[in-house]
């Protein structure tokens, strides 16, 4: 029981029991009452702090495993960032180097993905929005350049296959082979100005005469496709002409047999007839001409076959030299 309060009455002389308005101990009551509350909150507040509840713990373990797991995750990206830019540098280098053409612009390779709509659900966390939004513009880029370059290897493959083709294609062998040959092959009649066999007198030689005896087998020097096949008494006598496309046909004349009809597709390598006497010709020989887009080059220059850097400028030497031809 509480101490009771008593107060001096002057009016009535007289000490009286103090009464306590309701009200007032009311506001009273309530005032500990709140107070008692606040002090409980911050108690609590930090209890908790210093002491997690065990719901809060596993929460804290689980977040430092997933900043953990991200930070790997971005040294992945970055790793795979690094991988993917140096393809692509090797990528440069074979349509420049091997191919000579224009790789990818660099403005397309680098270029953004655009738009900022892709991210505006996760700029709402404070904490995390910012990191998901980095790690969705690395992953995108990434996706936007392995499409890039998934494209440009599919240009590779096909720019592979046509210079595979035009290898093939374009005259690259002697169209007798050197063991065949009836003389040393130093003593080729070859490409320029020689003395004609019959008339006596300079003319231009627009190819190399390749002596050999009669029925030699001549090789095709490239894959094409025969587009003549003459027989006649003068000039080359029987002749073949290939188109090898890429603007390069072959002539092969004063043959013996001709093993080919016009039209049909010949391989590298392949027999078209044989070495022959016939048309203006002195002797048994085969007459080789190379011809780019209408006009003879010099054949030399598509002789690579078995010939080490030595040999070769060998018979360059010996094809240069001022001699008579055999037709």
């Amino acid at each position: 029981m509480g101490k009771e309060k008593y107060f001096y009455n002057k009016q009535t002389l007289q000490y009286e029991k103090h009464v306590e308005p309701l009200s007032k101990r009311l506001f009273r009551y309530f005032g500990l009452f709140s107070a008692v509350i606040v002090t409980s909150i911050l108690f609590s507040s930090v209890f908790f702090r210093f002491f997690p509840s065990p719901h809060e713990q596993a929460l804290n373990r689980e977040l430092a495993q997933m900043e953990y797991k991200y930070s790997v995750l971005s040294d992945k990206l970055a790793l795979m960032d690094k991988a993917l830019n140096n393809i692509h540098e090797r990528d440069v280098s074979i349509h420049r180097v091997v191919f000579g053409v224009e790789p990818m612009d660099e403005n397309v390779w680098n270029g953004g993905i655009g738009g900022s709509d892709h991210f505006m659900d996760v700029l709402d966390y404070n904490n995390t929005g910012q990191l998901i939004k980095q790690s969705e513009q690395k992953i995108r880029k990434l996706a936007r350049q392995i499409a890039l370059e998934s494209k440009s290897l599919d240009t590779i493959q096909r720019l592979a296959i046509e210079k595979e083709d035009r290898l093939a294609s374009i005259p690259s062998i002697k169209p007798v082979r050197e063991d065949k040959i009836k003389r040393s092959i130093k003593n080729l009649s070859g490409f320029g100005r020689r003395r004609h066999p019959i008339h006596k007198v300079m003319r231009m030689h627009a190819g190399i005469d390749f002596p050999a005896k009669t029925g030699t087998p001549i090789q095709s020097t490239g894959d094409g496709v025969v587009v003549k096949v003459i027989n006649k008494r003068s000039g080359y006598g029987k002749h073949v002409v290939i188109d090898h496309g890429y603007g390069y046909k072959t002539l092969y004349g004063h043959m013996s047999e001709i093993d080919v009809k016009k039209g049909q597709k010949v391989t590298k390598g392949q027999i078209i007839g044989k070495v022959g006497n016939t048309g203006t010709s002195t002797g048994e020989h085969l007459h080789y001409e190379v011809r780019f887009k209408g006009k003879p080059v010099n054949p030399i220059d598509f002789i690579l076959d078995g010939l080490t850097p030595m040999e070769y400028q060998q018979l360059v030497n010996a094809s240069a030299q001022t001699n008579q031809s055999f037709d």
